[in-house]
Formats: C-alpha cells, sequence, structure tokens
C-alpha cells in the first residue's frame, strides 16, 4: 500500500504560532556574531557557509535538564520574516483491482472488482446494451445482480462489496454473466459510504467492454489488444461504433443484418488489472518553519521542524523567481545530504534529543527567491501542500529585491528584455485605454458605445497575448488582464454577447424521443424567460446517424428527431418574442458519409455539400482521406473534415450563413473544438458575426495516483490557448472550474476553489469574460452520466458559478426539477446587482469546509458546511437566499 500526503491551509491564525517558541524547558544558545548547528554532527557544521560555532547549553531548571533539547533560536536581533506550523493530512492510497475472467460454467464469464483499502465499499454499476442508442446506462438483468443488490431509479445498482475475512482488509464483488447476452459494457464507480467519495477512472466511469466496436472513451480497462479499440474523444456518443456501421450499412446493401452486432463473433479475453485510488486519513502531525536571516552574512535561515516518527527526509530545492522552477543550491549542504537526479537535494532530517520528531537547518544564499520541499517518510508516504511543492518565499517576503544573479547567462538576459517588451505593450494599451475613455468623455455614453469599446479592447488583448505566448511558454494572469496591445483589427466581431448573458441548455440527452422536442421547448419560453434567462443552446438541428444529432450527414436537411425545420423556424420565432438568443448547437469537427470509395471506406459525401474525400484528413486510418493532416484531436467514430481545405471552409461559412438567415439563430454552440484549430473558428465566427459563440473544449484535468491535482493550470491553459488561437472571438465552456468543483464538494476540500494567487482556479480566473461556467451538461449528466456532478450539491455548484464572473450555464433538468425556485433566486440576485462576466472577485476564505466570496462589494456568497459571515465594517450585510451549505448576502 502506498501513501500520498497533502498540508492543508492553515485555518485560524492561533496555528500560525511558532511551535519553536513553545518548548520553555531548555534552549540552545547561539552566540551573537553567528549561527550554531548541532542536530547531532556538530563536527560538520564547519561545512556551512555561515560560520556556525558551537553550542552552548543553558540550564532552565533541575527538574526539566531532561527535556527537549532540540529548540533552536537565533539572537533576539534575528531578523525573523517567516513562521508557520502547517497541519499534516495523509491520503492513503490503495489499488482497484479488476478481473475479467471465464466462470466455472464455459458458458459463464465473471467480472470481480475489489479494494484493499479499509472502507464500507459500495460497486454503484450498470450495462450498455448493443442496441441502447440513447442511454449510456442501464440497469442489468435480476440474474445478473449479486446477492445484496439495490436498484438506483432505473439507470444503476448498488452491491456491497464484503471482506473476505474479518482481519482482511481486501473487499470484493464478483459480477456472473453470459456472453451470448446483448450486454456490450459494464460500467461502474467505487463509493466509500463513510466518506461519501465517490471514486472514478481520471473522472469518468469505469467501463469494462464486452463487445469489439465500443469507442474507448479514455476510460475504457481491460485488454484493449483483444479488441483493437480506438482512442476515443471524451464526451461523445456511447454506441457511435454500433450506429454509423449500422447506419452506412443500411446504404451500402438493404439487408438489415449489416447493421447487426455479430455477438458470436466475439473475441473475449480475460484480464487483470490494477487502478490505483486515494483515500483522505487524518494524520495528527505537523511540521513548522521558520525563516530569518543571519545578522553576519545576510543569508536565509531556514529552520524545520516535524514531529513525525522514523525517519524523515526534506527533498528540497530552491528558486529564482515566482515561476518556481526547482534549482540545487551550490555546496556547502547540510549532514547527510544526497543529490537527486540533479534536480532536487535530499537531507535526512536529524532526531531531536528526546526522540520526539525531526529537524533541519539550511542555509541559502541571498539571491534565492524561495525554498521549496516535500517531506518523505518512506518511498510510498509524501506529505505536500495541497498537492503542491510547500513554498516559503524568501528575499521578496521582507520587501526587498532580490540581488542581481552572478554571471546571468543570455537566456536570462534575453527574458529581461522579453519583460521589457511587455511592459511596452502594457503602456500602448494604457494610453490606447486612456484615449478610448477621453473619447467617451466627449460623446454621448450610450451602452452601445462602451461595449463596443469594451470588445474592442479584449480583441486587443487577444493579439497581445498571441505574441505572449509565443515568447512565454508559461502562461501567467497579466498576460489576459494587461497585455491588450497592438493594433485595432479591421473588422471586429466578438461572440463573447454583452457580457451580461445567462445561458440556459435547451435540451438533455433524452429530448429527440418525443419527436417533436422543438413544440415542447416553444412552450416554455415564456416560463425561461420570466426566470430571467438571455440565451437559449437548442440540440444539433441536422439529419444525423445518431438521434441526438451529433453524428451530421446532410447539413442542409434540418428534418432531425427534435422536428422539422419549420418547427424549429417557430421555436427560435417565439424565443425572440421573449427576448430570448438562440444558440445552434453545429457540430463542425466531423461528418458521416453517405457512400463508399473505391476501396470500400466511407469517406464520400451527399446532398447538397457533397464533397469527396479531398474533405477528410489525411492522419486518420479508419477513414482513408486524401486532406491534409488533422489540426487538432481525431473524432474517431466519424471523417474528421479537413478545414485547411479552402473550398471546405468557404461551404461551411456559407452554410452557417445560411442558418443565421434562414433560421434565425443568434449565435453557436460549437462541438468538439479539440479537432481542429481555433483559427478557423475565427474564421467561421467573422463570416456569420454571431452575438455569441462557445466551444466545447473538454479533456482531462490533471491527476496523481488517482486523486485531482490541485494545480490544474496546464489544464485551464490548453483552453485559453484554444479561445487565443480564436482571437478572442469565442468563449469556451470551463470545464476545469467544473472538474474542481467536483473535487472540492466530494472531498470536502474548499481551498481547492482557490489557486495560488488567491484567484478562481478556473478558467474564469484567468479570461472570466471568455469562460462560460457550468455544472452539468447532456454529457456529463442527464442518461449519460459520464461525469455527474456530486449529487445533493447541485445548488452550492448554482450559487458558485451564478454569483461569480463569467458566463453562467444552467442544464436543463435542473431548471425543470426541485432546483427550480432556488436557481430561479441566484438568477434574480444575478440580474439585481448586475453581476457580468467582468465582476470583480475577491475570495476571502479558502479553507477545508469552506469558500467564500464578495463579488463586485455587491454580493458575498459562501458554500461548503463550514462558518462565514461577511466582513463588518462600512458595509452592512443582509442575507438573502441560504440553502444546503451554501448562503447568499447583499451590501446595504
Amino acid at each position: 500500500m502506498s501513501t500520498m500526503t497533502t498540508i492543508e491551509p492553515l485555518l485560524h491564525s492561533y496555528y500560525r504560532r511558532e511551535r519553536l517558541l513553545c518548548r520553555p524547558k531548555t534552549k540552545l544558545f547561539l552566540r551573537p556574531n553567528c549561527l550554531n548547528y548541532s542536530l547531532k554532527s556538530v563536527s560538520n557544521a564547519s561545512r556551512f557557509s555561515c560560520n556556525f560555532k558551537k553550542l552552548q547549553r543553558i540550564k532552565a531548571s533541575s527538574s526539566s535538564s531532561t527535556a527537549d533539547t532540540a529548540l533552536v533560536e537565533t539572537f533576539e536581533s534575528a531578523d525573523v520574516f517567516f513562521k508557520e506550523t502547517f497541519p499534516l493530512t495523509r491520503t492513503e492510497t490503495g489499488k482497484i483491482f479488476v478481473r475479467l475472467e471465464k466462470g466455472k460454467d464455459e458458458k459463464k464469464w465473471q467480472l470481480s472488482v475489489g479494494c484493499n483499502l479499509p472502507g464500507k465499499w459500495i460497486l454503484h454499476w450498470g450495462v450498455s446494451y448493443t442496441d441502447d442508442s440513447g442511454s449510456e446506462w442501464d440497469q442489468p438483468p435480476k440474474n445478473m445482480r449479486p446477492p445484496g443488490s439495490v436498484a438506483i431509479k432505473d439507470y444503476a445498482i448498488e452491491t456491497p462489496l464484503k471482506k473476505l475475512s474479518e482481519e482482511d482488509t481486501f473487499h470484493q464483488v464478483k459480477i456472473d454473466f453470459d456472453l451470448k447476452s446483448d450486454i456490450a459494457a459494464i460500467n461502474f464507480v467505487l463509493k466509500d459510504e463513510e466518506t461519501g467519495a465517490w471514486y472514478q477512472h481520471r473522472g469518468r466511469d469505469f467501463k469494462v467492454p464486452l463487445v469489439d466496436f465500443l469507442q474507448d472513451d479514455g476510460n475504457v480497462i481491460g485488454t484493449k489488444s483483444a479488441f483493437g479499440l480506438w482512442p476515443g474523444a471524451l464526451g461523445q456518443l456511447p454506441k457511435m461504433f454500433l450506429k454509423a456501421e449500422a447506419s452506412h450499412s443500411k446504404v451500402q446493401d438493404s439487408s438489415s443484418e449489416a447493421g447487426k452486432p455479430k455477438h458470436e463473433n466475439r473475441h473475449l479475453e480475460g484480464f487483470y488489472e490494477e487502478q490505483p485510488i486515494a483515500k483522505a486519513v487524518v494524520f495528527h502531525n505537523s511540521v513548522s518553519v521558520s525563516a530569518r536571516k543571519c545578522p553576519e552574512t545576510a543569508k536565509n535561515i531556514m529552520y524545520l521542524e516535524t514531529d513525525l516518527p522514523g525517519d524523515v527526509v526534506a527533498h528540497w530545492g530552491v528558486c529564482r523567481d515566482d515561476a518556481k522552477n526547482w534549482v540545487v543550491p551550490a555546496p556547502p549542504h547540510p549532514p547527510e545530504t544526497t543529490v537527486f537526479k540533479n534536480k532536487a537535494l535530499r537531507t535526512l532530517l536529524q532526531p531531536k534529543e528526546d526522540g520526539n520528531g525531526r529537524l533541519g537547518l539550511f542555509t541559502l544564499d541571498d539571491e534565492f527567491a524561495g525554498f521549496l520541499f516535500v517531506l518523505k517518510l518512506n518511498e510510498n508516504t509524501w506529505f505536500k501542500c495541497k498537492g503542491n511543492d510547500f513554498y516559503i518565499p524568501l528575499s521578496r517576503q521582507l520587501g526587498s529585491d532580490i540581488a542581481p544573479i552572478p554571471g546571468k547567462t543570455e537566456e536570462a538576459k534575453q527574458e529581461v528584455s522579453q519583460t521589457e517588451y511587455t511592459n511596452g505593450i502594457i503602456k500602448e494599451i494604457r494610453n490606447l485605454v486612456s484615449g478610448f475613455s477621453s473619447e467617451i468623455s466627449r460623446n454621448t455614453k450610450t451602452k452601445e458605445v462602451q461595449e463596443s469599446i469594451l470588445q474592442e479592447i479584449e480583441k486587443l488583448a487577444a493579439e497581445a497575448y498571441g505574441i505572449f505566448r509565443s515568447s512565454i511558454p508559461t502562461f501567467t494572469e497579466e498576460a489576459i488582464v494587461e497585455s491588450e496591445a497592438l493594433k485595432p483589427p479591421v473588422h471586429i466581431s466578438s461572440g463573447t454577447g454583452t457580457g451580461f448573458e445567462i445561458l440556459c441548455q435547451g435540451f438533455n440527452w433524452e429530448s429527440h424521443k418525443s419527436g417533436r422536442w422543438y413544440m415542447e421547448l416553444k412552450e416554455k419560453a415564456a416560463e425561461l424567460s420570466s426566470i430571467g434567462f438571455s440565451v437559449i443552446w437548442l440540440p444539433p438541428p441536422t439529419e444525423s446517424v445518431s438521434p441526438e444529432g451529433y453524428m451530421p450527414k446532410d447539413l442542409y436537411n434540418l428534418n432531425c428527431r427534435y422536428g422539422n425545420i419549420d418547427e424549429l423556424k417557430e421555436t427560435v420565432k417565439r424565443f425572440h418574442e421573449v427576448g430570448i438568443k438562440v444558440l445552434g448547437d453545429v457540430v463542425l469537427n466531423h461528418r458521416c458519409a453517405h457512400k463508399q470509395n473505391q476501396n470500400g471506406i466511407w469517406n464520400i459525401f451527399g446532398g447538397r455539400l457533397d464533397w469527396d474525400d479531398r474533405a477528410v484528413v489525411a492522419d486518420d486510418p479508419h477513414f482513408q482521406g486524401r486532406g491534409n493532416k488533422s489540426s487538432g484531436d481525431n473524432f474517431h467514430a466519424a471523417p474528421n473534415i479537413d478545414h485547411s481545405q479552402d473550398f471546405v471552409r468557404k461551404d461551411i461559412k456559407e452554410w452557417l450563413c445560411w442558418l443565421r438567415k434562414e433560421i434565425g439563430y443568434d449565435g453557436w454552440r460549437l462541438d468538439f473544438v479539440r479537432g481542429f484549430w481555433g483559427g478557423y473558428v475565427k474564421d467561421y465566427l467573422d463570416a456569420t458575426e454571431p452575438h455569441f459563440a462557445v466551444g466545447e473544449y473538454w479533456d482531462s484535468l490533471s491527476y496523481t495516483y488517482g486523486e485531482m491535482d490541485h494545480n490544474q493550470d496546464a489544464h485551464r491553459q490548453r483552453i485559453v490557448d484554444w479561445i487565443n488561437a480564436t482571437n478572442g472571438t469565442a468563449g469556451a465552456f470551463d470545464v476545469t472550474t467544473k472538474g474542481i468543483l467536483h473535487a472540492a464538494l466530494e472531498r470536502c476540500e474548499y481551498w481547492r476553489l482557490s489557486d495560488q494567487k488567491g484567484k478562481p482556479p478556473g478558467v474564469v480566473g484567468w479570461w472570466p469574460s471568455r469562460a462560460v461556467t457550468f455544472i452539468e451538461n447532456h454529457d456529463t449528466g442527464s442518461t449519460q452520466g459520464h461525469w455527474r456532478f456530486p449529487g445533493g450539491k447541485e445548488m452550492q455548484g448554482y450559487a458558485y458559478i451564478l454569483t461569480h464572473p463569467g458566463t453562467p450555464a444552467v442544464f436543463y433538468d435542473h431548471i425543470f426539477s426541485h432546483y427550480n425556485s432556488e436557481i430561479a433566486a441566484l438568477i434574480s440576485i444575478r440580474k439585481r446587482h448586475k453581476i457580468n462576466c467582468r465582476s470583480t472577485i475577491k475570495i476571502t476564505k479558502a479553507e477545508r469546509d469552506v469558500y467564500a466570496a464578495i463579488v463586485d462589494q455587491k454580493v458575498a456568497v459562501k458554500i461548503g458546511p463550514g462558518h462565514y459571515d461577511p466582513p463588518s465594517g462600512t458595509q452592512c450585510w443582509s442575507s438573502v437566499l441560504e440553502g444546503k451549505d451554501y448562503k447568499v448576502w447583499e451590501s446595504s
């Protein structure tokens, strides 16, 4: 069993009292002209650069002569600039064991799922059927359910895992099934009822395929080579291969047998696989850190003390700037220090004299900006700070400039030059903004003028950010906030709306089944308007191989399972009458073919856009296109369109313009934009001039040992890079924020909702005017349940996104549920105080059990079971809305 450890943030100021000063029994006196070092190896002290001398012990009293003598203090004139004590928590990591094997009966197979961590484990599971076109999960037949199973609504089963013996921590459940059944896959997640935590596979359900045509959405486990599985795309249709093959077969041959799965040809093979999981366990220990200045040499002296038992190793290094890149300082180093792969140092901390815990002393040159470390108890047990390296600021803590680094390299000089260049851009932007402000003061300050100016500045920000990213690889907040720069484009068409939009997703995964969804939604237009929605997102309108619309075929054929073209027009018109703008869901990444080429490959298209295989990318072996290589990630269920072809872009722009004029769409929801370059999106948006546009850029967040990392900068960076590629003309769904909300609410770790700079940790913290925040949609929730929001905590999620910057999106299923009145109340608060996508936010609390923030100095919100009240002072706060584990206040 391995162990991963985190250090939770300090909750109250009394934790900050330095543990070093709380031991009155014995002190070690250090001479005024130096520091002393004696942890056991006094002979090694001479190796240090701060001229350590022999210790002199002062006895406190006879009764305390045998007390702890490991306390090290500097003399009173020493410059102490950092003191802190951190409680430690440990995350126990274990494994989920999955085995697929033949049963005792040759016709039967058996799936075993086990876990080696202590707890009360429940298998939450369901199946996928081969002929199922809508739901990701269904309930298995009753003869497949192990004893003790309980049905959950109509889509899942919960079965307890049982111990092999009372003394054993290993839990296991076995599921028997018949290979000749029409079950295509078994899906499951693991739940610990002791903590309420759910354990998934990289944020997705575990999927065990039992047929050879299922798409791998990144969550398939087992012997993939046995099925020849294709890598898939997150959030797409669960039965795409089956449906696409069935549809193509019907075009080629009228025989219905061509489109049916051949169960008798399954080549199922057994497998055994282990997946790591982590479970938080309270660990009643702490680490104290004190940083001081040596008065003789001005070097930084780091004192580290912990009450962890056993051999504790400090894995440490230093950094030169806020980038916090690890650097190994030059020797001398503390006793019992080794170099680890030329990237870090490892120092065995010395035992205290009473044997209770360990301590270490480190001297660092004044040139360094910070001290970085993690604690290692053994090969499998590490202690970190909220999943990140523990960071202690050095010279900057004192407010002094960092001393110049001797022998600065050409690269460093180039960085200075780049900084000067960036500062020049910022200065030009500020001049531009000042000029705009003067212009406004001389003219009528209409809302339209102000909005136009604001959109132009943001467009310039996107261009400046592109220049900034090309020279400096690491994203910084200032790149968006301040670098808004060079030249205004000739034509501006921002698809980011007014900033006050509130978006409603107007469908779920099952909406197509009624056959008249447009008409049903039309009847709800007035109600949605009264709630406060200003934009609605409609489902894909085109003819599609899949009934949900995400496998489009003839783009100009708008008679689909949701209704016909006339009903769509009526619905759009009705929403316009009640003041709601309408987004069309357009699938531009891929398209299903009408015919096969001479090699039998489905890559020849029909209808009005009768493209040949030149319209298909060349690097997808399944569809053998003659176009150029893909500019993004391939979606393997259908031919990926090559947007680099002039004729393709021309046709798509004409089609989008036709939709704008013929149907009346006001903007777009862009499906699977990971599949093609954002620059093509800019081309399409410039041609269609939408009021609002948002792209679905969905990929996996960062995980370590199955536990979500605290720092998700790399994930939100990829989304921001795509937005920037569109030149800022479109926003993107803030998948980062959704994922972090999952972890924070599921695990009661609300500290995750603040990044290292005290800002929101998702896209909304970097580029709020382009972040469309959401907690659920047709892929993540509904009957698909790819990444369902923590159950019973949905209103905490809505309290967060509906009071924060960004453009919030509310899922249809939640609007027409028992959450309706609470969601409507939150929307009313947002509109009453004019909270918008660019509103200011100040996070006032982000701790284990509570998160709180103040928005625009008008609205305060808290989520989590912990206590919070807005700060008293010049403002008077009154509570306006309260629900389960959330509360909202207004300033009067």
